[in-house]
């Protein structure tokens, strides 16, 4: 997005950093800016944390954001600029109260709707309790967010979910939060050539991800082994919930592969994709990565939520145990079913979900 929009204007990026500082020389490298501010925060997910966000009147992840010296640094240099392009709400914080200029918002999801789902799970009555609290006050925030914004960029299903809590419809723009489009120039996948492999990228400690491998180890994991013992399942990701690796112990075809900087050798070698999302927000881009490369993925309606796509044909889209398990027997096994959802999601990705369409409808918006 930065490198498509400094083609055109003249660009500052202001991010708090909160998993190290590694990739500053590579944006340097990457994107010309302006001004390139930033803060590294470190603050965790803590109960003291929560009750810390409380005294502040802010959400959690707004207050784990917060850095008072990057907000000093934007604040002096924001009015050099003709408009601010907020990425995520947690982001608002940053914009100063006497900014003259145009703010656009890009919502990358109805994110307090994860929360209230969360709420409405089957997790411990303390979590529900805390997460339907933590719902209301995120959409609060999203809400003024928005009620500040010119115009706010956010996926269909998003809009929809954003104008039923009280925003102005016509300051939305249709947008979508994608995935890496640069595999459609790979060559297709071939079935022949994969492993009876099911293959998950995610963020590892992320609570909606933990609870949906959770679900899968422990709901339709065993029926899948019961007919295909000989299947592996790889998990990609770094530091992984403790969670998850206390119940893989006992499940030796659960293999932690930690991070991979290049997926494609992962992507060749497995037959199937997962997301088993049970609740979330927004456009999954791990489902339209898998989409991307032609790897057949299977997932819910959740994972599947803003996506135009049809079961069997781009997704396979499951909500209980036994479908989930049968549609990833399916795709084990019948090549023809397989190759399906290879061309049709790689399809799917190029008649709606590149970078180029979604970042030239953004760029007309803002000039």
């Amino acid at each position: 997005m930065l490198k498509y929009l400094a083609s055109t204007f003249d660009v500052g990026l202001a991010c708090p950093i909160r998993y190290g500082t590694d990739n500053q020389d590579e944006m340097k490298k990457q994107v010309e800016l302006r001004h390139f501010l930033h803060d590294t925060v470190e603050i965790p997910r803590s109960a003291k944390n929560l009750l810390i966000s409380y005294a502040l009147g802010m959400p959690l992840n707004v207050y784990r954001d917060r850095s008072s010296k990057l907000k000093s640094e934007v604040a002096a240099v924001a009015n050099q600029y003709d408009m601010i392009l907020v990425d995520h709400y947690e982001s608002a914080q940053y914009v100063p109260d006497d900014f003259q200029g145009k703010i656009f918002f890009h919502a990358h999801n109805a994110t307090f709707l994860m929360w209230e789902r969360y709420a409405s799970s089957d997790a411990s009555w303390p979590y529900r309790l805390v997460t339907w609290a933590e719902g209301k006050r995120v959409k609060s925030s999203e809400k003024k967010i928005c009620e500040r914004a010119d115009k706010v960029f956010a996926s269909p299903n998003d809009i929809d979910t954003l104008v039923g809590i009280g925003v102005d419809r016509t300051k939305f723009r249709e947008t979508y939060h994608l995935g890496d489009d640069s595999q459609l120039t790979l060559p297709s996948l071939r079935f022949e050539d994969s492993l009876p492999v099911l293959l998950y990228v995610g963020t590892l400690n992320w609570e909606a991800n933990v609870d949906g491998l959770l679900w899968f180890f422990d709901e339709v994991l065993p029926l899948v082994l019961a007919k295909h013992p000989e299947v592996v399942v790889k998990i990609v990701g770094s530091k992984p919930d403790q969670r998850l690796l206390d119940n893989a112990r006992h499940l030796p075809q659960v293999v932690f592969s930690g991070f991979v900087k290049d997926l494609e050798p992962m992507f060749n070698e497995a037959r199937v994709s997962l997301a088993p999302l049970r609740f979330g927000s927004g456009i999954k881009v791990k489902v339209l990565n898998s989409m991307c490369r032609g790897l057949p993925i299977v997932t819910t309606s959740i994972g599947a939520e803003g996506i135009d796509a049809r079961h069997m044909q781009e997704l396979a889209i499951t909500d209980t145990p036994v479908e989930m398990a049968q549609a990833i027997d399916t795709l084990l096994t019948d090549r023809e079913a397989w190759q399906v959802l290879e061309q049709g999601s790689r399809k799917k990705v190029r008649e709606k979900y590149t970078w180029e369409k979604v970042l030239g409808s953004m760029r007309k918006e803002l000039s």
